[in-house]
């Protein structure tokens, strides 16, 4: 018996080495496999994300905070503006029509040829703000979004790709694509707001706003706080005045305080009001003045586009909608014009 166990032992070694030969050989090419299957994914992956469209013509900006120009590719502008000036948790179609709207507004700025003056005497096409278009780079964008900006970033981008060479025109030109956050209802025709009647931009009906967060809001400013902003004298105690013009929207279109006319969009500006659909009471030495709304009014409602993409209407359902008229075209032709003259 004693002399079968070192003839077990051998056998036994044998076996596991039988065993493990294949595994061995094996081994090294599954782990190339892998290495390689999963590189082709990831390659994969990297082109099925929505990117960036390239383009030639590039966008001066002057970055306020920096007191800087910086240059940007046209659609990473269009990128920037997108993420700033709409929430990318909105609809698909909503973003997209931001987009479009965003692209619309700064190839007529371009084409238009006309730059601006900035404080640091350098030459610009645009601000990052709200006299342009809001814009923020992508590491601005990181920061502000921080562990969301992996998934926000690929709705806007979505977006901004899926809009790609197209913008607004009007008579075979780029239009006024203006937008505002919320209405009170209406939007505005353009000349109750503005000098000129433009004729896309015509009030409609945006019921569904009242569902907005910023639908309401409410300010209230001192008596005396009041009087020096306006530049009026209250002549009662008991009143602040009165409307004595509305726009078809609804909205103010001229007051009468204390003997003094203005319209409603001095009272806005000067007030910094949310919006021209204002009312007001006098409670306890206070103006307690209520808007509807929350903006300029005139152009497309950005938490209508919402609703609307809510209710399965495309983007360009929606800018049809509120720039009624308009045609959706190629961008290329203005475009070729403008990486011309750069």
């Amino acid at each position: 018996m004693k002399s079968m166990k070192p003839l077990l032992v051998v056998l036994a070694g044998l076996f596991i080495l039988v065993l493990m030969i294949p595994a061995l050989l094996v081994s090294p090419f599954v782990s190339q496999s892998n290495g390689s299957l999963g590189e082709e994914l990831k390659q994969k992956e990297q082109q099925e994300k929505p990117q960036v469209p390239k383009s030639s013509v590039t966008v001066s900006v002057y970055r306020t905070a920096a007191k800087k120009v910086e240059n940007v590719a046209l659609e990473d502008y269009v990128f920037g503006v997108v993420a700033s000036e709409m929430p990318a948790d909105f609809e698909e179609e909503a973003l997209k029509a931001q987009a479009l709207a965003a692209r619309t507004v700064i190839v007529k700025s371009l084409t238009a040829g006309k730059g601006i003056s900035t404080p640091t005497g350098q030459k610009a096409n645009v601000t990052d703000t709200v006299i342009h278009q809001v814009y923020r780079n992508k590491e601005e964008l990181k920061k502000l979004w921080g562990s969301d900006y992996s998934w926000r970033s690929e709705k806007v981008l979505a977006a901004v790709s899926g809009t790609s060479g197209q913008i607004l025109t009007y008579e075979n030109k780029p239009i006024t694509a203006s937008f505002f956050s919320t209405s009170n209802g209406y939007t505005e025709n353009s000349e109750d707001y503005w000098p000129n009647a433009i004729p896309y931009l015509r009030s409609v009906k945006s019921t569904w706003d009242e569902a907005s967060p910023k639908y309401y809001s409410q300010q209230i400013f001192s008596v005396a706080d009041f009087q020096r902003k306006l530049g009026v004298s209250l002549k009662s105690a008991n009143s602040v005045g009165k409307v004595i013009e509305r726009t078809s929207s609804n909205r103010v279109a001229k007051v009468e305080i204390g003997g003094k006319t203005l319209t409603g969009r001095d009272v806005r500006d000067k007030l910094q009001l949310k919006s021209t659909d204002f009312t007001w009471t006098l409670k306890g030495g206070n103006v307690v003045i209520q808007t509807k709304g929350y903006g300029h009014g005139v152009g497309m409602s950005q938490y209508g586009a919402n609703f609307m993409a809510q209710d399965g209407k495309s983007y360009k359902d929606i800018v049809g909608y509120y720039y009624n008229g308009t045609t959706l075209a190629a961008a290329d032709p203005f475009l070729t014009k403008l990486t011309a003259q750069q």
